[in-house]
Order: structure tokens, then sequence, then C-alpha cells
């Protein structure tokens, strides 16, 4: 009894630093009044939902920039799309890396005219002073990286439930981790870097192997002592699919948790609130269930909608105890297997989260 009280009280504690962090980050705008010229460098495959979206969003932009869009193949149905825009340049990538993202992305690094790369995945949806403010931070010579939180924007239900644990859960844990101090990992969402400093790093090549090469990223690029930050802009993406799709992403996501930083996976159960109050309720301490529930209800709020200002925060509020205990049963599943389902695909990943094989999928997956 006194174990999982312990339990509780860790878990609620967790939720108030998180409370903290979240009042902590500013949600003032930084200058935006132009921005230095910049090379965006965009991996492009199939059309998914939103795609097209995200792709005006980008070619509607102010200043001095370029929008270089890979496929890996002409025939690929995104390029039809990209054809609408003439801002987007496309290219065909043929470097091959177990990472396909990370091949395409030395490709059109190489193409680049600009110092200032910045590089987002193709779905991402960004406003008008985008460059401006992703590119601000890097004024400051002991910043190498500046990345973004984003708001999912979910087509289905089962997608609206998913988006609602990346502005609940996901976005505060990002959070409290940079309070901590512990920023040695970017997002895919943006990740603005000076071409110089990629390059010191071995270029994309480096990440080329692993799976998660966003945190391979701004971790190699934390080892040359810079920093990365995250912007106090917020990016939109569009999630899709049902039940099924949104479990395989979510056990693809923690497996690479686990494989990239094992020890911060062991210790995510500490942050299931949901979960700790529900098994003290179950042993008659109801008074710390309730003060860790609603310790965690305020924390959902709090990041939900003041901070990721994400409108099914407040519409599905009632769901962020279930969406707690799935990501529970997500953790359970992912701590065990070397294999996920991405795009497809089977990949099998090496203990330092390296892509040591890949398979097609079978539908039953």
């Amino acid at each position: 009894m006194i174990f999982l009280i312990a339990i509780a009280a860790i878990s609620g504690l967790y939720q108030i630093l998180a409370i903290f962090a979240c009042l902590r980050r500013t949600r003032r705008q930084s200058a935006s009044h132009g921005h230095p010229p910049v090379s965006i460098l965009k991996p492009v495959r199939g059309v998914d939902s939103g795609f097209r979206e995200a792709i005006a969003s980008h070619a509607g932009l102010p200043g001095e920039y370029e929008l270089l869009c890979g496929v890996g193949s002409p025939d690929d149905p995104a390029v039809a799309v990209l054809r609408e825009f003439p801002r987007a340049r496309i290219l065909e990538c043929r470097t091959r890396k177990p990472n396909g993202k990370a091949g395409v992305l030395m490709d059109l690094a190489a193409e680049a005219r600009y110092p200032i790369l910045v590089v987002n995945d193709a779905d991402i949806c960004v406003p008008s002073d985008y460059l401006a403010r992703v590119t601000a931070p890097l004024q400051d010579p002991s910043v190498g990286l500046v990345t973004c939180l984003y708001r999912a924007r979910g087509g289905t239900f089962a997608a609206r439930f998913e988006g609602l644990g990346i502005s609940t859960d996901f976005a505060p844990s990002t959070l409290v981790a940079r309070l901590a101090g512990v920023d040695e990992f970017a997002l895919g969402s943006t990740m603005a870097i000076r071409r110089q400093d990629l390059d010191r790093i071995g270029g994309f090549a480096s990440v080329a192997d692993y799976l998660a090469d966003d945190y391979q990223l701004g971790r190699r690029i934390r080892s040359l002592g810079l920093k990365c930050v995250i912007s106090d802009l917020i990016v939109d993406t569009h999630l899709g699919g049902g039940w099924s799709e949104v479990w395989r992403h979510q056990v693809r996501w923690a497996r690479t948790i686990r494989v990239s930083k094992f020890g911060g996976f062991l210790g995510l159960p500490l942050t299931f609130a949901t979960l700790w109050a529900i098994l003290c309720a179950a042993a008659g301490e109801w008074t710390i269930a309730a003060a860790v529930l609603g310790a965690r209800m305020l924390m959902a709020i709090e990041s939900g909608w003041f901070v990721m200002r994400s409108r099914d925060a407040l519409k599905l509020w009632w769901a962020v105890p279930l969406r707690d205990l799935f990501a529970a049963a997500v953790w359970a599943a992912a701590l065990f297997g070397n294999t996920v389902i991405w795009r497809g695909e089977r990949i099998r990943l090496d203990r330092q989260g390296r892509i040591a094989a890949r398979f097609a999928a079978k539908r039953a997956d």
C-alpha cells in the first residue's frame, strides 16, 4: 500500500511540474520582421490527408526562400499536387538509405542554395510568419537547432483521440523535459538548422541508419555544445485512420523511444496518473485518487487548451482518462519486441534504434 501511495504521489507531482512547465512557456510571439534566406526541405511520399493544404501554406510564405520537395519516384501521386504550386521545386531523390526520409534529405540538402535549412514533415501546415519565427532563435550563436510543438487535427474520432494525447500528454512531457534540462532531441514537425552545423555532424547521412532521425539529429547538434530550443510557434498536422492505425502508430512511437532512450521509456509509467488513481481508488484511498486525477485533468486543460489551443482538449476532456489508459496499454505492448509498422512495411530495429531490416507488412498487422 505504501508503495502504491508513493507512486501515485510521484505521478501527481509530475502533473504539477507539467502545469508549471506549461505556465512557464511564453505565449508571446517572437519578432517576425523578416528572416534570412531559407531553404525549406520537405520529403514527400504519397498524398495523405491535409497534404495539399500543407503545401499551400508553404508556397505562399513571404520573404526569400526556396521550397524543395523531394520524391523517390516521378510516379509518386504527390507530384501532381506539387505541380499546382509553382513555388514548389520537385526533385527526384535517388539516394537510398535504411531511413528513406534521410536519403531524400541528403539529396535536398545538396541542392539547397541557402545557409539556413528548415526541415519539416510533408503534412505540416504553417502560418505566414513561420520562417521568421523559427529562424529567429538561430541569431543566438549558442543555439544550433530550433524545433516546434505541433497540434493535431483528426479526420476520424480515432485520430482525434490520438491528437488528444499529443496535446495533453506528449506536448507537456516535452516541456517538462526542457524544464529539466533535457534538450537533446528535435521533432519532425520542424527542424531549423544552419548548414555549417549540419555539416559538422556529418550531414543527414549521420542519421540515415536510424528510424528516429529527428531525435538523432538533435542529439548530434547537442553534442557540439549547441542548444536545441523549442520555438514559441505551434504548427498543425492532420491525422487520419481508424483504431488499428492509431494503435500501430502509437506502438511505433513508443518502441522508438524505448530503443532511443531506454531510461526515459522506463520512467514513463510514473506519469500515468489515471492508472495510479484507479489503483488507489480500488485500494480504498479515495482522497489520494481524487487528488491525483484532479491534478491530471487540470494539467490536461492547461496544456491542451491554454498552451496548444486544441479545441478537442475542451470537447473531449472526458476522454483524457481513457486516453491515459490507452497510453498505458501502448507502453506495455512497446516494452517487448523490436519491430514497428511504418508505411506498409515491418521494420526491425537493433538496440540502438538503427534500422536492421525491412519487410512488407501483412494486412493483418
